[in-house]
């Protein structure tokens, strides 16, 4: 809809402009995101065409320069004669359309006016407007002689793992929670924040044993190594059926990354964690996908509406475009009357489309691409095998295409 209407947070008259990080996350091969993009690539992604075309120096990251990248992308598409580019505002979608295939692809920030005409048609409960969201840890990275497996007042080894923290290393958390580096809402994305959703360091700051009463109460375990109650537990929930990732329990934060990463290891468990996803909280309008997409990326009531990128529950600018390439294919496809592609579930992209069309959630969030989410045991000592089956996989599907 730019530059007739421009989002608050969108600036520029250009397309695929950045409004927040310049990075694509890593371009290792033996990375989650570096698998994710090498197939992103053989499919002819214009999003990493553009990336590599504008990228600038970043260590191990794909970063770019942000006005060559929307640049790239703008050009390419004005210069396409099959695309007609119509910049005016979508405010309802035709929900009953039976002779058109339509892509949905408003992207996080999507105007007011398209965002209530959706929450008409797919109800309140299927449409978040704010992410508030915990880390996520690999499992393999939590030290197992610092924690124990154990449910409140439940014998056996319970659900959760447990973090047992004494009276010392608590006190010395919380102050460096109090004092970390925290990331600035953006004027577009201030949020009114729920008492029983709150960032963990705005509880911390309420008092020094306010998250003992909270999400790092001890009450009702006990730790097999002192058969003791401890002084405070930091618990985290499996996030998958292989038990790969594992939440950290009520710790939405506003911490910049770094300094997550700083002071979570300073929980013993988790003084070499893994982060798989790290907490946010932040404006991000997308569909409870399980309940509304099907693993074509179809609207489950209407198979000729697609729905792509953010708006989908993935996160992230990779993630994000590579919805776009598999509803392409398949829109394209379905238009000549031929099979839609089911990506399997040992590519990245078929492991992010199994985690947003797969309803075994309770509370869907928004997910990253990561190790955990590929259904492999010990993700990380078999990172050659889901690098050989992601190529195999991907080529039959080029041969296919």
């Amino acid at each position: 809809m730019k530059p007739k209407k421009y989002s608050p947070a969108h600036k520029s008259n250009k397309m695929a402009e950045l409004v927040c990080s310049n990075s694509l996350k890593s371009d290792s091969p033996e990375k989650a995101a570096g698998i994710l993009k090498n197939e992103m690539k053989e499919l002819g992604s214009l999003i990493l065409e553009a990336a590599y075309e504008s990228k600038v120096s970043a260590g191990g990251a794909l970063a770019v320069d942000r006005e060559k990248f929307s640049e790239y992308i703008t050009n390419k598409i004005k210069n396409n004669k099959l695309i007609e580019i119509c910049n005016d505002e979508v405010t309802e979608l035709p929900w009953s359309t039976k002779n058109q295939i339509i892509v949905v692809a408003t992207g996080p920030l999507t105007s007011d006016s398209l965002s209530k005409n959706i929450e008409e048609k797919v109800g309140k409960r299927s449409l978040a407007f704010y992410d508030s969201i915990s880390p996520i840890i690999l499992y393999e990275s939590i030290d197992k002689d610092q924690s124990f497996r154990a449910s409140r007042y439940e014998d056996g080894p319970g659900d959760y793992i447990n973090c047992p923290m004494n009276k010392d290393e608590y006190e010395n958390f919380i102050g460096e929670l109090i004092k970390s580096e925290k990331i600035n809402f953006h004027d577009f994305e201030k949020v009114q924040y729920f008492e029983g959703c709150l960032p963990i360091e705005v509880m911390a700051s309420r008092g020094i044993d306010t998250l003992r009463f909270g999400p790092m109460k001890p009450v009702g375990l006990i730790d097999p190594k002192t058969n003791k109650r401890p002084y405070a537990v930091i618990q985290l929930r499996k996030e998958n059926q292989t038990e790969s990732m594992w939440n950290i329990v009520g710790f939405q934060t506003k911490m910049k990354i770094q300094e997550q990463k700083r002071v979570f290891s300073m929980i013993p468990a988790l003084k070499n964690a893994e982060f798989l996803r790290f907490g946010s909280i932040h404006k991000n309008t997308y569909l409870s996908s399980p309940d509304i997409l099907n693993k074509f990326l179809q609207f489950r009531k209407n198979k000729n509406i697609f729905f792509a990128g953010q708006i989908t529950g993935v996160e992230g600018y990779t993630e994000s475009a590579a919805m776009g390439i598999i509803a392409g294919i398949n829109a394209s496809r379905l238009h000549a009357g031929i099979n839609l592609i089911d990506f399997p579930k040992n590519t990245a992209l078929g492991t992010l489309l199994n985690y947003i069309s797969i309803n075994d959630k309770t509370n869907f969030q928004p997910m990253n691409i990561n190790l955990g989410l590929f259904n492999i045991e010990k993700p990380k000592k078999n990172i050659h095998k889901i690098i050989e089956d992601s190529k195999s996989e991907i080529s039959k599907i080029i041969n296919l295409i």
